[in-house]
Protein backbone atom coordinates (compact mmCIF):
# COMPACT_ATOMS: atom_id res chain seq x y z
CA UNK A 1 0.00 0.00 0.00
CA UNK A 2 1.72 3.39 -1.19
CA UNK A 3 1.47 6.34 1.10
CA UNK A 4 -0.38 9.56 -0.33
CA UNK A 5 0.07 12.34 2.16
CA UNK A 6 -3.57 13.97 3.06
CA UNK A 7 -4.37 16.97 0.98
CA UNK A 8 -3.53 19.22 4.56
CA UNK A 9 -0.11 17.91 5.03
CA UNK A 10 1.95 20.51 2.79
CA UNK A 11 4.04 23.75 3.55
CA UNK A 12 2.67 26.65 5.30
CA UNK A 13 4.04 29.49 6.22
CA UNK A 14 5.51 29.62 9.51
CA UNK A 15 5.92 32.61 11.82
CA UNK A 16 8.66 31.42 14.13
CA UNK A 17 10.76 32.22 10.27
CA UNK A 18 11.60 35.45 9.11
CA UNK A 19 10.74 35.53 5.29
CA UNK A 20 14.45 34.93 4.19
CA UNK A 21 14.68 31.65 5.56
CA UNK A 22 11.01 30.56 4.34
CA UNK A 23 12.59 29.06 1.10
CA UNK A 24 15.46 27.51 3.20
CA UNK A 25 12.03 25.55 5.40
CA UNK A 26 10.22 24.86 2.03
CA UNK A 27 12.86 22.83 0.30
CA UNK A 28 13.36 19.41 2.33
CA UNK A 29 9.26 19.28 2.85
CA UNK A 30 8.76 16.78 0.20
CA UNK A 31 7.90 18.03 -2.98
CA UNK A 32 6.43 15.71 -4.83
CA UNK A 33 4.56 14.29 -2.07
CA UNK A 34 3.00 17.57 -1.45
CA UNK A 35 1.91 18.00 -5.19
CA UNK A 36 -1.27 17.00 -4.54
CA UNK A 37 -2.01 19.21 -1.64
CA UNK A 38 -4.63 22.62 -1.06
CA UNK A 39 -4.64 25.21 1.33
CA UNK A 40 -4.38 24.47 5.11
CA UNK A 41 -5.26 26.91 7.34
CA UNK A 42 -4.57 25.37 10.89
CA UNK A 43 -7.95 25.54 12.91
CA UNK A 44 -8.72 27.72 15.99
CA UNK A 45 -9.96 24.59 18.30
CA UNK A 46 -13.48 23.66 16.33
CA UNK A 47 -17.08 23.12 17.60
CA UNK A 48 -18.04 19.61 17.14
CA UNK A 49 -20.06 20.67 13.98
CA UNK A 50 -16.97 21.08 12.42
CA UNK A 51 -14.82 18.24 10.57
CA UNK A 52 -11.25 18.50 11.04
CA UNK A 53 -9.03 16.92 8.20
CA UNK A 54 -7.57 16.25 11.00
CA UNK A 55 27.60 8.39 30.79
CA UNK A 56 28.60 5.97 27.88
CA UNK A 57 28.59 5.38 24.36
CA UNK A 58 25.42 5.83 22.89
CA UNK A 59 22.93 2.59 22.12
CA UNK A 60 23.97 0.82 18.89
CA UNK A 61 21.62 1.78 16.26
CA UNK A 62 20.82 -0.13 13.29
CA UNK A 63 22.17 -0.52 10.42
CA UNK A 64 18.94 -0.76 8.33
CA UNK A 65 18.62 1.95 6.05
CA UNK A 66 14.90 1.30 4.21
CA UNK A 67 11.74 -0.36 6.31
CA UNK A 68 9.29 -2.83 4.37
CA UNK A 69 6.58 -1.48 2.34
CA UNK A 70 3.29 -2.24 4.26
CA UNK A 71 2.31 -4.73 1.30
CA UNK A 72 5.03 -7.07 2.03
CA UNK A 73 4.82 -9.96 4.27
CA UNK A 74 6.69 -9.18 7.25
CA UNK A 75 5.89 -11.89 9.71
CA UNK A 76 4.36 -9.32 12.32
CA UNK A 77 1.25 -11.35 13.43
CA UNK A 78 -1.76 -8.87 12.97
CA UNK A 79 -5.01 -10.78 15.67
CA UNK A 80 -7.39 -8.17 14.19
CA UNK A 81 -7.57 -5.83 11.20
CA UNK A 82 -7.26 -2.34 12.14
CA UNK A 83 -7.66 -1.33 8.22
CA UNK A 84 -10.99 0.46 9.04
CA UNK A 85 -9.66 3.11 12.09
CA UNK A 86 -7.46 5.31 10.03
CA UNK A 87 -10.19 6.46 7.40
CA UNK A 88 -12.19 7.31 10.89
CA UNK A 89 -8.95 9.22 12.47
CA UNK A 90 -7.83 10.63 9.56
CA UNK A 91 -11.45 12.72 8.64
CA UNK A 92 -13.37 12.39 12.28
CA UNK A 93 -16.98 12.60 11.90
CA UNK A 94 -19.11 14.89 13.88
CA UNK A 95 -20.16 11.82 16.07
CA UNK A 96 -16.42 10.45 16.17
CA UNK A 97 -16.28 14.01 18.25
CA UNK A 98 -19.16 13.32 20.29
CA UNK A 99 -17.82 9.86 21.25
CA UNK A 100 -14.29 11.23 21.14
CA UNK A 101 -15.58 13.58 23.75
CA UNK A 102 -17.01 11.45 26.13
CA UNK A 103 -14.39 8.39 26.26
CA UNK A 104 -11.77 11.46 26.40
CA UNK A 105 -13.55 12.75 29.67
CA UNK A 106 -14.04 9.77 31.18
CA UNK A 107 -10.00 8.26 30.98
CA UNK A 108 -9.19 11.86 31.83
CA UNK A 109 -11.35 11.88 35.25
CA UNK A 110 -9.81 8.45 36.44
CA UNK A 111 -6.74 9.35 35.48
CA UNK A 112 -6.39 12.72 37.63
CA UNK A 113 -8.26 10.62 40.44
CA UNK A 114 -5.60 7.84 40.14
CA UNK A 115 -2.81 10.01 40.04
CA UNK A 116 -3.75 13.39 42.10
CA UNK A 117 -5.60 11.75 44.68
CA UNK A 118 -4.89 7.92 44.81
CA UNK A 119 -0.83 8.51 44.52
CA UNK A 120 1.87 11.02 45.29
CA UNK A 121 2.89 12.88 42.25
CA UNK A 122 5.17 15.57 42.03
CA UNK A 123 5.34 17.69 38.39
CA UNK A 124 8.54 19.60 37.65
CA UNK A 125 8.03 22.63 34.91
CA UNK A 126 4.62 21.56 34.44
CA UNK A 127 3.40 25.29 33.62
CA UNK A 128 5.91 24.59 30.69
CA UNK A 129 3.76 21.76 29.28
CA UNK A 130 0.56 23.44 29.82
CA UNK A 131 1.44 27.10 28.18
CA UNK A 132 3.10 24.90 24.90
CA UNK A 133 -0.47 22.69 24.98
CA UNK A 134 -2.57 25.76 25.62
CA UNK A 135 -0.71 28.84 24.05
CA UNK A 136 2.41 28.04 21.25
CA UNK A 137 1.72 29.37 18.16
CA UNK A 138 -1.26 28.54 16.42
CA UNK A 139 -0.49 26.15 13.56
CA UNK A 140 2.52 24.88 15.31
CA UNK A 141 2.10 20.95 16.12
CA UNK A 142 3.59 19.63 19.85
CA UNK A 143 5.82 16.54 19.67
CA UNK A 144 6.33 15.30 23.53
CA UNK A 145 8.21 12.19 24.28
CA UNK A 146 9.03 10.78 27.56
CA UNK A 147 10.29 7.23 28.41
CA UNK A 148 7.90 3.89 28.78
CA UNK A 149 7.75 2.30 31.85
CA UNK A 150 4.07 1.37 32.75
CA UNK A 151 1.15 0.88 30.67
CA UNK A 152 -0.63 3.21 32.47
CA UNK A 153 2.12 6.46 31.83
CA UNK A 154 -0.60 7.15 28.87
CA UNK A 155 -2.78 7.86 29.86
CA UNK A 156 -2.12 8.26 33.83
CA UNK A 157 0.37 10.87 33.12
CA UNK A 158 -1.99 13.77 32.04
CA UNK A 159 -4.35 13.51 35.37
CA UNK A 160 -1.85 16.03 36.23
CA UNK A 161 -2.81 18.47 33.58
CA UNK A 162 -5.88 20.96 34.48
CA UNK A 163 -9.41 19.62 33.21
CA UNK A 164 -10.01 21.84 30.59
CA UNK A 165 -7.40 19.91 28.98
CA UNK A 166 -7.55 16.23 30.41
CA UNK A 167 -11.04 16.25 29.59
CA UNK A 168 -11.30 17.97 26.24
CA UNK A 169 -10.88 15.92 22.88
CA UNK A 170 -9.60 19.13 20.95
CA UNK A 171 -6.71 19.14 23.02
CA UNK A 172 -5.57 16.27 24.27
CA UNK A 173 -2.52 14.62 22.68
CA UNK A 174 -2.54 12.12 19.79
CA UNK A 175 -0.89 9.34 20.98
CA UNK A 176 0.09 5.66 19.46
CA UNK A 177 -0.58 2.47 21.00
CA UNK A 178 0.15 -1.15 20.07
CA UNK A 179 -2.04 -2.99 17.64
CA UNK A 180 -1.85 -6.35 19.24
CA UNK A 181 -2.57 -5.00 22.83
CA UNK A 182 -5.49 -2.41 22.43
CA UNK A 183 -6.70 -3.00 19.02
CA UNK A 184 -7.03 -6.74 19.59
CA UNK A 185 -11.05 -6.87 18.97
CA UNK A 186 -13.78 -4.28 17.77
CA UNK A 187 -14.82 -2.82 21.33
CA UNK A 188 -11.25 -2.39 22.36
CA UNK A 189 -10.78 -0.58 19.02
CA UNK A 190 -13.49 1.61 19.09
CA UNK A 191 -12.33 2.60 22.87
CA UNK A 192 -9.08 3.42 21.88
CA UNK A 193 -9.48 5.24 18.31
CA UNK A 194 -12.08 7.43 20.29
CA UNK A 195 -9.10 8.29 23.12
CA UNK A 196 -7.59 9.78 19.85
CA UNK A 197 -5.21 6.38 20.09
CA UNK A 198 -3.13 5.84 16.84
CA UNK A 199 -2.62 2.04 15.89
CA UNK A 200 0.92 1.03 15.36
CA UNK A 201 2.17 -2.41 14.01
CA UNK A 202 5.31 -2.61 15.95
CA UNK A 203 7.89 -4.43 13.71
CA UNK A 204 6.92 -3.27 10.39
CA UNK A 205 9.45 0.40 10.12
CA UNK A 206 8.93 3.75 10.00
CA UNK A 207 6.53 3.64 6.84
CA UNK A 208 3.51 2.84 8.09
CA UNK A 209 0.03 3.96 8.66
CA UNK A 210 0.32 5.09 12.19
CA UNK A 211 3.96 7.60 11.38
CA UNK A 212 1.75 8.66 8.42
CA UNK A 213 -1.12 9.95 10.09
CA UNK A 214 1.15 11.39 12.72
CA UNK A 215 2.53 13.91 10.25
CA UNK A 216 -0.74 14.66 9.05
CA UNK A 217 -1.48 15.59 12.33
CA UNK A 218 1.15 17.51 13.12
CA UNK A 219 0.62 18.92 9.79
CA UNK A 220 -2.50 20.38 11.73
CA UNK A 221 -1.00 21.82 14.81
CA UNK A 222 -1.70 19.26 16.51
CA UNK A 223 0.01 17.90 20.04
CA UNK A 224 1.38 14.13 19.39
CA UNK A 225 2.70 12.02 22.32
CA UNK A 226 5.35 9.44 21.29
CA UNK A 227 7.13 6.77 23.34
CA UNK A 228 10.26 6.25 21.35
CA UNK A 229 11.93 3.59 23.23
CA UNK A 230 8.71 1.88 21.32
CA UNK A 231 7.64 -0.58 24.28
CA UNK A 232 7.37 -0.74 27.78
CA UNK A 233 11.02 -0.61 28.92
CA UNK A 234 10.17 -3.30 31.71
CA UNK A 235 14.05 -3.23 32.70
CA UNK A 236 15.07 0.25 32.30
CA UNK A 237 17.80 -0.11 29.76
CA UNK A 238 18.64 3.19 27.68
CA UNK A 239 17.15 1.71 24.45
CA UNK A 240 17.93 2.95 21.13
CA UNK A 241 15.04 5.10 20.23
CA UNK A 242 12.78 4.09 17.35
CA UNK A 243 13.20 6.55 14.14
CA UNK A 244 9.40 7.25 14.29
CA UNK A 245 9.74 10.06 16.01
CA UNK A 246 12.50 11.83 13.33
CA UNK A 247 10.40 10.45 10.75
CA UNK A 248 7.28 12.73 12.38
CA UNK A 249 9.39 15.55 13.03
CA UNK A 250 11.50 15.87 9.87
CA UNK A 251 8.70 15.58 7.71
CA UNK A 252 5.93 17.72 9.35
CA UNK A 253 5.53 20.90 6.99
CA UNK A 254 6.05 23.02 9.90
CA UNK A 255 9.09 21.79 12.50
CA UNK A 256 6.99 21.06 15.97
CA UNK A 257 8.37 22.31 19.18
CA UNK A 258 9.91 18.72 20.55
CA UNK A 259 9.42 18.83 24.38
CA UNK A 260 11.09 15.78 25.91
CA UNK A 261 9.66 14.55 29.24
CA UNK A 262 11.10 11.95 32.18
CA UNK A 263 8.99 10.24 34.70
CA UNK A 264 9.69 7.82 37.29
CA UNK A 265 7.61 5.99 39.94
CA UNK A 266 4.82 4.24 37.23
CA UNK A 267 5.41 1.37 37.39
CA UNK A 268 4.70 1.05 40.92
CA UNK A 269 1.67 2.65 40.38
CA UNK A 270 1.04 0.21 38.07
CA UNK A 271 2.89 -2.74 38.42
CA UNK A 272 4.30 -4.79 35.29
CA UNK A 273 3.37 -7.80 36.56
CA UNK A 274 0.00 -10.03 37.46
CA UNK A 275 -2.48 -9.02 38.61
CA UNK A 276 -1.97 -5.87 37.21
CA UNK A 277 -3.57 -4.11 39.86
CA UNK A 278 -3.03 0.29 40.33
CA UNK A 279 -1.32 0.58 43.32
CA UNK A 280 -1.97 3.79 46.15
CA UNK A 281 0.19 6.07 48.09
CA UNK A 282 3.24 5.58 45.26
CA UNK A 283 5.97 8.59 44.84
CA UNK A 284 5.10 9.23 40.96
CA UNK A 285 7.72 12.37 39.60
CA UNK A 286 7.39 13.65 36.54
CA UNK A 287 10.06 16.01 35.35
CA UNK A 288 9.37 18.44 31.75
CA UNK A 289 12.59 19.27 30.39
CA UNK A 290 13.04 22.45 28.35
CA UNK A 291 11.81 22.34 24.70
CA UNK A 292 14.35 20.97 22.15
CA UNK A 293 15.33 24.06 19.44
CA UNK A 294 16.33 21.99 16.72
CA UNK A 295 15.25 24.15 14.07
CA UNK A 296 18.44 25.46 12.65
CA UNK A 297 19.61 21.94 12.65
CA UNK A 298 16.41 20.53 10.79
CA UNK A 299 16.76 23.32 8.59
CA UNK A 300 20.08 22.74 7.54
CA UNK A 301 19.46 19.11 6.83
CA UNK A 302 16.59 20.17 4.32
CA UNK A 303 19.14 22.52 2.45
CA UNK A 304 21.31 20.27 2.05
CA UNK A 305 19.17 17.48 1.00
CA UNK A 306 20.37 14.45 3.50
CA UNK A 307 18.62 11.39 2.93
CA UNK A 308 15.36 11.41 5.14
CA UNK A 309 16.23 8.17 6.49
CA UNK A 310 19.87 9.72 7.83
CA UNK A 311 17.97 13.06 8.59
CA UNK A 312 15.35 10.98 10.68
CA UNK A 313 18.41 8.93 12.54
CA UNK A 314 19.95 12.58 13.61
CA UNK A 315 17.22 13.79 14.84
CA UNK A 316 16.32 10.94 17.11
CA UNK A 317 20.24 10.79 18.36
CA UNK A 318 19.52 14.43 19.39
CA UNK A 319 16.23 13.12 21.31
CA UNK A 320 18.61 10.42 22.79
CA UNK A 321 20.96 12.76 23.79
CA UNK A 322 18.43 15.10 25.81
CA UNK A 323 16.90 11.65 27.28
CA UNK A 324 20.00 10.98 29.03
CA UNK A 325 20.61 14.22 30.59
CA UNK A 326 17.10 14.86 31.54
CA UNK A 327 16.72 10.83 33.05
CA UNK A 328 19.87 11.35 35.75
CA UNK A 329 17.95 14.71 36.67
CA UNK A 330 14.50 13.22 37.26
CA UNK A 331 16.17 9.93 39.09
CA UNK A 332 18.09 12.20 41.18
CA UNK A 333 14.98 13.91 42.34
CA UNK A 334 13.12 11.14 42.68
CA UNK A 335 15.65 9.70 45.25
CA UNK A 336 15.32 12.83 47.02
CA UNK A 337 11.98 12.55 47.63
CA UNK A 338 12.62 9.53 49.93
Amino acid sequence: MQYVQAPEARPVPDERFPGSQQDRKDIATQTERCSQSKDLRPPSPPSPSQKLNSSTLPPPMSDRNADPPLDVATGVAMPYNIDWIFPRLRNPSKFWYVVSQFVVSAVGIFSKVVLMFLNKPRVYNKERLIQLISKRPQGVPLVTVSNHYSCFDDPGLWGCLPLGIVCNTYKIRWSMAAHDICFTNKLHSLFFMYGKCIPVVRGIGVYQNAINLCIEKAALGHWIHVFPEGKVNMEKEELRLKWGVGRIIYESPKIPIILPMWHEGMDELLPNVEPYVIQRHKKVTLNVGQPLDLNDFILDLKKRQVPEPTARKLITDKIQEAFRDLRAETEKLHRERN
